[in-house]
């Protein structure tokens, strides 16, 4: 048998497998677009957050900007007062606020986390916008320097935007982590592995036909998730270069087949698999922003995030479906879980053993 028959016996064989499960049916497919419905129909008629602001003390500057501002000002910024100035810089601290504000004199001290770099920029160009408006209402005549200020994300941002890149990215690393390590142990445990040593059929031929099949159930799930989250009800805008979630998505795939593999080369039995992917796949989902935007995060959640390679397949995902950027804007995050893809298959060679002990 040529290595391309066996290639093809053994893909229509998983596939019938995978279509035969309905459990793996339902977790895979049906389970993460719940998730898409439930999400998009909470938050359907909503947009991005507002930049929460707190103010220290009277602020007659930014008083008076949001007396002027009206609605406009109102829908980009929150102004609170802060009861006391330590604590309100806490809060800065901790993530809790996006700043904290303060008039000394002439001068608008603005209070910002380094660890908070969207939002923070956010707050300076809203106060900048300020301070240079109240210079111009002051002496009458236009500064010599002028600010133009833009939000990182578009205002009309809706929440589907976010909600379908993340839920889409946790579907896909469910799909594969599970698939692969379920498949390992399960062909081990029943002696399928030893058969499949023996067979002609080559060693690499049975692992890429998993690999095509995981890659065919993904792209599934992509064109699935974006017809869903493309009806009117939900409204979700393809943006810039929205074709690079493909090569993205094969990245993100072979990542999470690696993870797979590696939980399914150590692992000695179904249930054991079982409770060492659930316990990968859901921490690395709420850590890697799959349920909600890592910029509006504690400071510590969103640092341990770089360690889960869901985090970049999520950004990756956002930034070419929903923020309007370029291709170049994927290229790093699918060099990080391409190196995910090799570290984790090195390991899984290295611990993989063909018999249940």
């Amino acid at each position: 048998m040529s290595a391309y028959q066996s290639f093809k016996s053994l893909s229509r064989a998983m596939y019938l497998g995978f279509r035969r499960d309905r459990s793996a049916l339902f977790f895979t497919v049906l389970f993460p677009l719940m998730f898409l419905v439930i999400f998009g129909g909470i938050f359907s008629g909503q947009s991005t957050p507002k930049v929460e602001v707190l103010k220290i003390g009277q602020a007659p500057v930014l008083e008076q900007a949001l007396a002027q501002g009206g609605d406009e000002l109102g829908k980009v910024l929150t102004v609170t007062a802060a009861s006391d100035r330590a604590d309100a810089l806490r809060q800065v601290e901790k993530g809790d606020a996006a700043g904290a504000v303060e008039q000394r004199g002439n001068r608008l001290v603005v209070h910002y986390s380094a660890a908070e770099q969207v939002t923070a920029g956010t707050v300076r160009g809203l106060m900048n916008s300020i301070i240079q408006a109240a210079n111009q209402a002051a002496t009458g005549q236009p500064p010599a320097y002028t600010l133009a200020t833009q939000q990182v994300e578009d205002d009309s941002l809706k929440a589907i935007q976010f909600f379908t890149p993340g839920l889409l990215g946790w579907a896909l690393a469910s799909a594969a982590v599970f698939g692969a390590s379920q498949t390992l142990v399960t062909w081990r445990t029943k002696g399928l592995l030893r058969r499949l040593q023996l067979s002609p059929a080559p060693i690499p031929t049975v692992f890429a036909a998993r690999v095509a099949v995981s890659l065919a159930i993904a792209l599934v799930q992509f064109a699935l998730f974006v017809l869903v989250a493309r009806l009117p009800m939900f409204g979700l805008q393809l943006e810039g270069a929205w074709w690079m979630a493909i090569p993205l998505l094969t990245a993100g795939v072979l990542a999470f087949l690696s993870i797979g593999m590696l939980v399914g080369a150590w692992a000695k039995t179904q249930e054991t698999a079982n409770a060492v992917t659930q316990l990968i796949v859901l921490p690395m989902a709420f850590l890697g922003g799959s349920f909600f935007p890592l910029e509006q995060a504690p400071g510590w959640m969103q640092t341990m995030s770089h360690i889960f390679p869901l985090r970049y397949l999520n950004e990756g995902m956002l930034n070419v479906m929903s923020r309007g950027l370029g291709p170049g804007s994927v290229l790093p995050q699918i060099g990080i879980l391409l190196g995910v893809a090799v570290a984790g298959s090195l390991i899984a060679v290295r611990l993989f053993r063909w018999e249940a002990h």
